[in-house]
């Protein structure tokens, strides 16, 4: 599997990098981290970037690199967190940086591609750019605990949110309890 992982300039940058490192090895991770992340993940923790052979990082400048052509084979996408000004370009079609042109090919290829918003409340303005992106087929899935799975730590917390996003990109995994009831 090919996976484009973009990470914004919203609050959860470090759940991002986290992702990225519990992704199976056998996954080629295609990595853009936007200027706004990296000042957003200075303000959150001192967090190191994962350092895997599979992962490629590029710029969020570099509006050439493979991934913002649909001609390079990526499998799936997922973009977290997701500021609202990268949905709010996404939903009006504004390629101007590498993440929101993957983005661009992503949608007009028909791949998946999945949104992990952070933001609360939501205003209506947010809520209907959602509502417009999921009607094209993008999964819309913010980072939402689900307590069955009884989550005693931050870190058991982080990973049932990360394991849902997996299910998303149908990434096998076992971070959290599956509920049996």
């Amino acid at each position: 599997m090919k996976l484009v992982v973009g990470i914004t300039g919203a609050s959860g940058v470090s759940l991002g990098l986290k992702f990225i490192s519990l992704l199976p090895k056998s996954i080629e991770v295609y990595a853009v981290i936007s200027s706004s992340a990296k000042t957003a993940l200075a303000y959150e923790q001192n967090i190191s970037m994962p350092n895997n052979s599979n992962i490629t990082f590029y710029d969020d400048e570099s509006i050439g690199a493979c991934i913002a052509s649909g001609s390079f084979q990526t499998d799936a996408m997922i973009i977290l967190p997701c500021s609202m000004n990268t949905i709010a370009k996404c939903t009006v079609g504004i390629a101007d940086t590498l993440i929101t042109r993957a983005f661009s090919v992503m949608l007009k290829e028909k791949r998946k591609v999945v949104l992990a918003p952070r933001e609360m409340p939501f205003n209506t303005i947010q809520l209907e750019n959602m509502t417009k992106l999921s009607s094209l087929g993008v999964i819309i899935a913010p980072p939402m605990l689900g307590y069955y799975s009884q989550q005693q730590t931050l870190e058991q917390m982080e990973d049932f949110i990360i394991g849902k996003w997996f299910d998303s990109l149908d990434i096998k995994h076992n971070l959290y309890k599956r509920w049996e009831g």
